[in-house]
């Protein structure tokens, strides 16, 4: 009966209650995306790192991964002494370079990035089409590399580590055959790329990459102490930083901390914002109805049925208003992400908005409450009118 009655009075004003929901509905896709933002970065760099399977990454003193080409020396006893530690199962060397490819059909050249790795243990693409790397002489590739090079999965091409366009000779060229197309997992959107064995990638670069790598991949048994194994990396080898998984968070958690308090002053005005919409509305439906009220305060209904219709009215705007908002948010969220994928620097499989039903179901439940809460004022105000006087009034009015 309380719901029905509440649903009648909203329906009175159509268009009044259809453009109060329409707000509700917009301020609770931002509390949603806000929500999503707050997390999604985070979660998304987490996904990233957890994906490859490794804790720590080892780097030049004083570097991050591939931020500079900068290398370690001594690659392979580097490799070989980790190995041979308990707590160590297994190392992934890495050296990234850049490749210059001809393009087919033409004199022009491509620029990309070249990244030597262990096929066996590598963690920093998946093949989509065709197969892995299974010799030397081979190059898997991702769909930007093909469509800037023309070349499809099968070809045998020409690729150079260096490249002089004045006198147009390539340095540390090899001929290799692509055998697939693969997705890397850490790769900034609409950059080409390449993978080679490390080995390869090696000669190709000469005495300046003979026996380097830039990045170290390592993995430890389950249960080890990873803060303790990083602590004696770094005490043994002084050439290198080792980075755990934890401090990369830390580390992104700082960097991203004005995206979070952006995200929570956002989400708080969503709240404001919802909760000053419903209040109004039910607010001016009470100052409408009052000489109704105090007739059906005369005729004996019971304060807390008159309390509990209009904050009826205020859970069922907001209700509605979550509900639109809901799909809403989640349209705009995947609006904003394709906008923000191209970001420079950031993979392109990176997203800025990630959505995780509980915490989309508290952000939009607040929202519900506050709703409620909006009515709290009004519904008081009609259960507490004197009869007599209101009825007078309304008879002058």
């Amino acid at each position: 009966m309380i719901w029905r009655l509440a649903a009648a009075t909203l329906l009175r004003r159509r268009a009044r209650t259809a453009l109060t929901v329409a707000g509700v509905a917009v301020a609770a896709a931002m509390l949603l995306d806000m929500v999503m933002l707050g997390s999604g970065m985070r979660e998304s760099f987490r996904g990233f790192v957890e994906q490859q399977g490794f804790q720590l990454r080892l780097t030049p003193r004083g570097t991050m991964p591939f931020d500079s080409e900068a290398t370690v020396g001594g690659a392979a006893r580097l490799a070989d002494s980790l190995r041979a530690a308990p707590d160590i199962v297994a190392v992934a060397p890495l050296l990234g370079t850049k490749l210059f490819t001809p393009r087919a059909g033409d004199d022009s050249v491509v620029a990309g990035f070249l990244l030597g790795l262990d096929p066996a243990t590598q963690g920093d693409y998946v093949v989509v089409e065709g197969r892995d790397l299974a010799a030397d002489d081979e190059l898997v590739v991702n769909a930007n590399w093909l469509a800037a090079t023309g070349r499809r999965i099968g070809d045998t091409v020409r690729v150079a580590q260096g490249y002089e366009p004045q006198v147009r000779r390539f340095r540390g060229a090899r001929t290799l055959r692509v055998v697939g197309r693969a997705r890397f997992v850490m790769l900034a959107g609409g950059e080409r790329a390449a993978a080679v064995p490390l080995a390869t990638a090696q000669a190709m670069g000469g005495e300046t990459t003979r026996d380097r790598v830039s990045v170290l991949l390592v993995a430890t048994r389950p249960g080890a102490d990873v803060e303790a194994v990083r602590a004696r990396i770094e005490a043994g080898e002084p050439r290198v930083s080792a980075l755990s998984t934890a401090a990369a968070l830390k580390f992104v958690d700082e960097r991203l901390s004005y995206f979070r308090q952006l995200a929570f002053i956002l989400a708080s005005v969503s709240l404001a914002v919802g909760f000053l919409l419903v209040s109004t509305l039910v607010t001016v439906s009470v100052n409408e109805r009052i000489g109704e009220i105090a007739v059906m305060r005369a005729i004996g209904v019971a304060r807390g049925r008159i309390v509990a219709q209009v904050m009826g009215e205020g859970l069922v705007l907001s209700l509605a208003g979550a509900g639109l908002g809901l799909g809403l948010g989640l349209v705009t969220a995947h609006w904003l992400n394709g906008i923000l994928a191209a970001f420079p620097g950031l993979p392109a499989a990176f997203d800025f908005f990630r959505f995780e039903p509980s915490a989309a179901l508290r952000a939009l439940g607040l929202l519900v409450l506050c709703g409620l809460a909006a009515g709290a004022w009004p519904a008081w105000r009609a259960a507490t009118l004197p009869i007599a006087r209101t009825l007078r009034e309304e008879a002058v009015a």
